[in-house]
């Protein structure tokens, strides 16, 4: 399992051409599912992720998180994270999980942030998406099980 997150201002997704979400501000989480995750360790990506200090306080420390500050989350699903890059030019998906199973994986992931107290906003998952964002920072950070 892997996670690319990123701090925004704003996002909004899109399909063909129709806008599906979109956040003031927040984070982006891009998740990936690997072939054998188990939801447990959706669990712990949304307790870190829902608790990560990587917003700036009154100081301008990155010292809040995503439910301090307010913030909303679009989470994206993105097999491409799982990619093996390492031989040839062309990426391999192999350690990506069946499309069926990272769905299911995908949504209780979601799920298991909503119960952080956080608003999740989502993409489409298997979709072709175009997605418009402003970083913030930039900051991201990228997290793995």
């Amino acid at each position: 399992m892997k996670a690319v997150i990123q701090r925004v201002k704003n996002t909004k997704l899109s399909v063909a051409g129709e806008l599906i979400s979109e956040i003031p501000f927040g984070l982006v989480v891009f998740f990936g599912v690997a072939v054998g995750d188990e939801t447990d360790k959706c669990d712990y990506f949304a307790k870190k992720i829902a608790n990560m200090r990587i917003f700036e306080d009154e100081n301008g420390k990155m010292n809040l998180s995503v439910k301090d500050v307010g913030g909303e989350v679009l989470s994206v699903s993105q097999f491409t994270l799982l990619a093996d890059a390492s031989h040839g030019n062309r990426p391999g998906f192999t350690g990506a999980e069946a499309p069926e199973r990272a769905l299911f994986v995908y949504d209780y992931f979601c799920k298991a942030l909503e119960s952080q107290g956080v608003t999740v906003k989502k993409g489409v998952f298997g979709a072709d998406m175009l997605i418009q964002q402003t970083n913030n920072g930039p900051v991201t950070i990228i997290l793995e099980a």
